[in-house]
């Protein structure tokens, strides 16, 4: 869990410093907002495309070269933006990035759910999800106020972190082999050559958790990609994101404790509410960009923060729980495309909307979207 954790808080330092500085960059070099949206969009798709491709990787070349390789492709690429601000080679950089980011997500999360025994599954998630979480914290509000004052090279020297973790990398590697080993008996190893009719059956028990997920992820990457766009204030968007942040991070901690003890789906349909109202409460603050109402987008914010990080939590162990520990690394992929497809369609719909009305109108369509999601969320699916 030690190595777990310095590969997580390294690999998503690389992650999360850009999210909101890289379209900036790109309206540095003259992009629109539909443009800038595409940043992210195409990090997240090529994410998405490389998270597929995962769990084969780990299977035939090893946890070890797989890893370090995505730290390498996460770490590297922010040093090259530097080279131009133009669309085109900031989307390009942007995919290998993506790359970078498919491989430590799937392994990040499987690592979570293989290295402790099923019972302490939610804790270890929990402990996992708050290491993602405080780059977040820190990094998502920091970035554009660096991008201000520092320089946007000191984001991209920040965002190189990634290749500090490569020694975690290797460390982690060695642990999941050997927790592997120990906890994977004669039902796991039956798993990994069974037929493709059992693998399918494990898709579509990831779909409800995938789906939850996609749509809660929608409404983050809308607010982490938008904020220093609808506001006008700097202080007001660092002070925005951090509470964001803030409260990711504490509610993917706890929300693990809480699916251990009590279960994790009592607790999806609230969340959703709670989600779908945030998007509602910072569209109503953003109408005016340059007269925000702070205490509103705050507030909003809130509301986000506690769907946006429970919510990864809870569907990752709905997603766990509903596979057999030989399909672990198959959930791990599709949840992460589930998050990423989310927070991806966010950026990219947002964008697009507001293009042609306003971002309060694009965060009103994104409310609708996560509300879709209800359905599932109050229908519980039985265990396998």
């Amino acid at each position: 869990m030690p190595a777990l954790v310095v590969l997580s808080i390294t690999g998503f330092a690389g992650y999360a410093a850009l999210l909101p500085v890289a379209p900036l960059w790109a309206v540095h070099g003259g992009a629109n907002e539909a443009e800038s949206g595409l940043v992210n969009g195409v990090l997240l798709l090529a994410t998405i495309l490389t998270q597929l491709f995962v769990p084969g990787a780990l299977r035939r070349f090893g946890w070890g070269p797989v890893l370090v390789a995505g730290m390498v492709f996460l770490g590297i690429p922010p040093m090259l933006y530097a080279l131009s601000d133009a669309l085109g080679p900031v989307l390009a950089l942007s995919a290998l990035r993506g790359v970078g980011f498919g491989v430590i997500t799937v392994t990040g999360s499987s690592a979570a759910g293989l290295l402790v025994e099923p019972a302490r599954r939610g804790e270890a998630i929990g402990v996992y999800g708050f290491a993602v979480a405080l780059p977040n914290l820190v990094l998502l509000p920091l970035g554009p106020w660096l991008a201000q004052h520092a320089g946007y090279l000191a984001v991209f020297a920040i965002s190189s972190a990634p290749l500090l973790g490569i020694p975690a990398a290797i460390r982690l590697a060695r642990a999941v082999h050997q927790g592997s080993t120990a906890h994977l008996g004669p039902e796991a190893a039956a798993g990994f050559a069974s037929a493709g009719a059992r693998r399918w059956a494990a898709y579509l028990r990831l779909v409800r958790p995938t789906v939850l997920l996609l749509g809660v992820t929608l409404a983050g990457g809308a607010v982490l990609t938008f904020t220093p766009q609808m506001v006008a204030s700097p202080l007001l968007t660092t002070a925005g994101l951090f509470l964001l942040g803030l409260v990711t991070a504490l509610t993917r901690w706890y929300a693990g404790l809480l699916a251990d003890r009590r279960g994790a789906e009592r607790f999806v349909w609230p969340l959703v509410l709670a989600t779908t109202i945030g998007l509602i409460v910072v569209a109503l603050a953003v109408r005016e960009p340059a007269a925000t109402s702070a205490l509103t987008l705050l507030v909003g914010m809130v509301l986000i923060g506690f769907g946006y990080g429970a919510l990864q939590n809870l569907t990752l162990v709905m997603a766990f729980g509903s596979v057999s520990r030989a399909h672990h690394n198959l959930a791990s992929a599709v949840w992460n495309i589930g998050f990423d497809a989310g927070t991806g369609i966010g950026s990219i719909l947002v964008g697009a909307v507001a293009l042609r009305t306003s971002f309060s109108v694009a965060l009103l369509s994104a409310a609708v979207l996560t509300l879709l999601t209800l359905p599932l969320a109050l229908r519980r699916a039985p265990r396998s």
